[in-house]
């Protein structure tokens, strides 16, 4: 299994979430687990992909929920599971 990291983050507005879980459902990419928080207006979600069955390179999915973040005017990050964790680990 290919996992990653994506973490959207931004003001809240309507359809952020069924935004990028249909890029992700478009893309053949399992959502693992997801949670998000809304704090203030402030909208933050982060979630755990399967990105084994993707058919496209891993840097044209990241670059595409980039640009579909700046579309619904949020940050949209994703990194692959191995970088994450070498990044966060004490």
């Amino acid at each position: 299994m290919k996992r990653a990291i994506i973490t959207v983050v931004g003001k809240d507005t309507v359809g952020i979430i069924a935004k990028v879980c249909t890029y992700l459902a478009g893309n053949d990419v399992n959502i693992l687990d997801i949670s998000q928080t809304i704090v203030q207006d402030y909208f933050n979600m982060m979630m755990i992909v399967d990105t084994s069955r993707m058919s496209k390179q891993f840097g044209d999915m990241a670059d595409e929920l980039a640009a579909l973040g700046q579309e619904i005017g949020v940050a949209v990050r994703c990194q692959k599971e191995e970088i994450f964790d070498m990044m966060h680990r004490l």
